[in-house]
C-alpha cells in the first residue's frame, strides 16, 4: 500500500466526497480553496495521485487556462 502525506491524504478524502455526492470534474484550484491548500500544493500532487491512489480513478481531462480533472470511483 502506498503512503500518503497529510495533504494527499486531504486530498483523497475530498475527492472521495464529492465523487460520492455526484462532481466529476475538478480544478487545483476549486481543491485548495476547500482545503485550506494552495493550488501549486494540488496540481503538484494529483498526477502522483492519479497514479497511486485504489479507490478513485483520477484523470487529466482537459486543459484551457487550468487543467481539469475527472474523477470516479474505482
Amino acid at each position: 500500500m502506498t503512503e500518503f502525506s497529510d495533504e494527499e491524504r486531504r486530498i483523497l478524502e475530498f475527492l472521495r466526497d464529492s465523487v460520492s455526492g455526484g462532481e466529476r470534474y475538478f480544478r487545483a484550484k476549486n481543491i485548495a480553496k476547500h482545503l485550506g491548500l494552495s493550488s501549486k500544493q494540488v496540481g503538484s500532487r494529483l498526477p502522483k495521485l492519479a497514479e497511486t491512489a485504489d479507490d478513485v480513478d483520477i484523470e487529466k481531462w482537459g486543459r484551457a487556462r487550468s487543467t481539469t480533472w475527472r474523477v470516479s470511483p474505482s
